[in-house]
């Protein structure tokens, strides 16, 4: 069995951060040593030794949301490329979302996913499976330990995946207990909302009509419904991609997250960019849902602090550069996060945002507990050794030159991060090193252990 010895590094790991050493034998961490001096024997013992000069290392992302946009739309992104950047990244593990073509609604494009994502993803993988308004019986026939959840769009984001009749909702959040992930901006608002600014201005609205057509009002509205049937139906909630200070409202920041059965995310680019971003990014900043004011930013910003918010992700959603071009209303929504997802959290919480713990804690530890997800998420013995080396002293620019995602774009692109990463390992392998990617390396499926077990707290 393969060992890899990682010395002299900084851990930052369950809220502290501290020096110690990490042993991993075969995919796993065999054990975590407390302290700047390693053991000796392991020093000078078989087995690869990795000098980490001071380095920090964490527990690999999770990032439960992705559109990776395979299959039927490679020509912008696939599994091989997305995890590739994923893993660059830092990220270990994702969670890919059903809208592709066709879509996940079925079994059989289920099981053709895992498949293809086990011949050629570079990180562990796993996939929503889409509810409709007519697949309940493919819901029922579901196996909870290879599935996050379901995905349910209550918005018109993704064309015939909207799921709008009343009676298929209260079936599905009355008859399944999958966790239900909704995308929420609601559809009569948004309707309204394009009539009026076309009716005033015509068709041709900017980025600037983006935030007014798909605004705080539809989000909220949407939100507040899908947290309605939750409670009445005893369903288990994640409200996805959070983009509005109304929408807090709606979450409990005071249950310690076990505890709760409505749970929320929310994605870097709300926390990173705001409507003054428009005039100079455009439609590069083009998501749904919209990014909104300072305000709404701010206040996501402290709901990750006071616990409101449980999760942070992407979103990521490769676009070519010519799909994003356009009107507010023909341009596509969307763009690659998942290289730069960590190094810019990470960036924040140098700025005094958040600290380095809630970094960890939001990406990696909180989405393990969150989904019940086996082994992963911690640096602890007996888990899966997918972890991260940051250089918290490496000052890079992002440009066309470094990203690794197939759409050959970023919306960070001249963003100059102070921290990099360093090495990736998935699974007790080293697929990134310093820029390259080792191609031989495979991630695995994830498996979902009991949703029902309490998870262990980070001292037992």
């Amino acid at each position: 069995m393969k060992s890899i010895f990682i010395y002299n590094a900084q851990i930052l790991n369950e809220g502290y951060a501290a020096p110690g050493s990490v042993l991993i034998e075969g995919d796993k961490i065999a054990a975590v040593y407390e302290g700047a001096s390693p053991p000796s024997h392991l020093l000078s013992g078989a087995g690869e030794r990795i000098d980490a000069g001071g380095k920090w290392l964490l527990p690999g992302v999770i990032d439960d949301q992705v559109h990776f946009r395979e299959p039927g739309l490679t020509h912008k992104g696939d599994i091989a490329s997305e995890s590739r950047a994923a893993v660059a990244g830092g990220v270990t593990t994702f969670m890919d979302m059903p809208n592709t073509k066709p879509q996940t609604t079925s079994l059989g494009h289920l099981e053709w996913k895992l498949q293809r994502a086990a011949a050629t993803s570079a990180a562990n993988y796993s996939f929503f499976f889409g509810g409709t308004n007519d697949n309940i019986n493919e819901i029922h026939k579901l196996d909870r330990r290879r599935v996050p959840g379901l995905k349910l769009f209550l918005g018109s984001s993704t064309g015939n995946m909207l799921v709008d009749k009343r009676e298929s909702l209260e079936r599905i959040f009355g008859e399944t207990d999958l966790l239900i992930a909704v995308h929420a901006e609601k559809e009569e608002i948004i309707r309204r909302n394009t009539a009026y600014y076309t009716g005033l201005y015509g068709e041709a609205l900017d980025i600037s009509f983006h935030p007014r057509i798909r605004s705080a009002e539809a989000c909220y509205a949407s939100s507040a419904e899908a947290v309605e049937l939750a409670r009445r139906l005893g369903s288990r909630l994640h409200l996805l991609h959070l983009s509005t200070a109304g929408e807090l409202a709606l979450l409990d920041g005071e249950k310690p997250l076990h505890e709760k059965k409505i749970t929320a995310e929310v994605c870097i680019h709300h926390l990173w960019f705001s409507d003054e971003d428009y005039p100079r990014l455009g439609n590069r900043i083009k998501w749904n849902p919209s990014i909104k004011t300072i305000h709404d930013r701010q206040a996501l910003r402290e709901a990750v602090n006071k616990n409101l918010i449980d999760i942070v992700a992407t979103d990521h959603a490769p676009h070519l550069p010519a799909e994003k071009e356009g009107s507010c209303l023909t341009a596509a929504s969307g763009g690659p996060l998942v290289q730069h997802s960590l190094v810019a959290m990470l960036e924040m919480a140098s700025r005094g945002i958040f600290t380095y713990g809630k970094v960890v804690e939001k990406m990696a530890h909180q989405p393990a507990e969150l989904f019940h997800i086996d082994r992963r998420g911690y640096i602890r013995p007996g888990y899966y050794a997918d972890l991260v080396i940051i250089d918290p002293e490496a000052p890079w620019t992002v440009s066309p030159h470094n990203l690794l995602c197939k759409c050959g774009w970023s919306p960070f692109e001249g963003e100059r991060f102070r921290h990099k990463v360093w090495k990736t390992f998935v699974n007790g392998q080293l697929v990134y090193d310093k820029g390259e990617i080792d191609e031989s390396v495979r991630g695995m499926e994830v498996a979902y252990t009991d949703p029902t077990a309490r998870p262990l707290s980070p001292t037992e």
